[in-house]
């Protein structure tokens, strides 16, 4: 017991020095191409759901970008961040989920789910009933804008990871317009500069049916 309280607290110590590392930084590159593609056909009120927001840089751009949002993550220090961090104004297009991926609900209808380096830390077991929500929440015409690792990731024979293959990805787009599929492999380091390997596909996809 005592084991498994020390490694609970390690875990949230990392991820607190993860969100301050990313306080104040911007939008990932994929959610600034999925905002661009909306610029001509969004919709009236538009509704996001960010998975795994962390600190909250692509919710608060949403928000700023005048999109109601709903954002979600495992950690509760991730919500009080996104809260803290949203003006006054926004905070009646923002609503906090603290979940794990695991345990999900189904997803509200949404114009476009946001999920950045998120899915990759959902276990495999419970890998495709989260993406099958995904699928199901989002829109026709509606966009997914996420990364997927691959199998030359440093972090692909963690167990507790899902990695994915071109291939693989490209199936789980398949009722999707694929938009962006920025393959990178190479080295690089993690936010809180530790070196590490990264194979990753950067993707934005719009939803055909």
């Amino acid at each position: 017991m005592q084991g498994e309280m020390n490694e609970h607290q390690n875990k949230a110590e990392r991820w607190s020095a993860y969100y301050q590392q990313v306080h104040g930084r911007p939008p990932h590159e994929t959610l600034v191409q999925a905002l661009a593609l909306f610029a001509s056909n969004r919709p009236p009120e538009p509704f996001a759901i960010d998975l795994g927001c962390g600190a909250g840089r692509d919710t608060l751009a949403l928000l700023e970008a005048g999109w109601h949002v709903l954002a979600i993550d495992a950690q509760p220090e991730a919500v009080q961040h996104v809260r803290a961090g949203t003006p006054l104004a926004a905070l009646s297009r923002l609503q906090t989920r603290v979940a794990v991926f695991a345990e999900l609900p189904p997803l509200p209808p949404a114009d476009l789910v946001n999920a950045s380096f998120s899915l990759p830390f959902c276990h495999p077991t419970h890998f495709d009933t989260l993406w099958a929500n995904i699928r199901q929440a989002i829109r026709v015409n509606g966009r997914f804008a996420g990364q997927f690792f691959g199998e030359n990731d440093s972090w692909a024979h963690d167990p507790d990871k899902t990695v994915h293959t071109k291939t693989q990805v490209k199936s789980l787009l398949q009722t999707f317009e694929i938009e962006m599929l920025d393959e990178r492999d190479e080295d690089g380091s993690t936010a809180c500069g530790d070196a590490k390997h990264w194979h990753i596909f950067h993707v934005v996809a719009r939803k055909r049916a």
